[in-house]
């Protein structure tokens, strides 16, 4: 039987990307315990790429449009929900709380909006987890990112 996530996600006609493969010397996620019983799952930074083909080269403010650089995030947003469930044995139920993401724009100089871009991985995971999807965050310019792609996020989880 299905889990309330991932019924939610076949309610809401997400297909998730398969979890990639790290492309240097780190491991997709790490847990440690926490306070509360629980562990903190930390999810390494995910690309805008979908199952390994990049998507979204460029910088906002240039080549990248707004509303292409929150479609870039909401990748980043499905790649991280991927590495969750990797990590958590294919059950997403098992997520309490995403406590933190962090966004890095690949962006011009004078582009100021990070934060709406960082939007598009943050409504998804309200989207997608209700109230346990609700998090703190950060949302940042850069000059460059791997691969040129427009957006990296991490994530930090509370999980069972």
């Amino acid at each position: 039987m299905a889990g309330r996530i991932e019924a939610r996600l076949k309610e809401l006609k997400i297909e998730l990307p398969k979890a990639a493969r790290p492309q240097a010397n780190y491991v997709p996620s790490t847990r440690a315990p926490f306070a509360r019983g629980s562990n903190i799952l930390f999810i390494s930074g995910q690309l805008s790429q979908w199952n390994g083909e990049p998507r979204f080269i460029g910088k906002l403010g240039g080549a990248i449009s707004k509303p292409d650089g929150k479609a870039a995030a909401r990748i980043c947003g499905l790649n991280i929900l991927a590495h969750v469930k990797a990590a958590l044995d294919g059950d997403l139920d098992r997520v309490k709380q995403c406590l933190r993401i962090n966004g890095f724009v690949n962006s011009l100089p004078d582009f100021v909006e990070q934060p709406e871009i960082v939007n598009g991985c943050s409504d998804l995971m309200v989207e997608v987890l209700g109230d346990a999807g609700r998090h703190s965050r950060i949302a940042i310019g850069v000059a460059s990112l791997p691969h040129g792609m427009a957006v990296e996020i991490d994530a930090i989880f509370e999980v069972e």
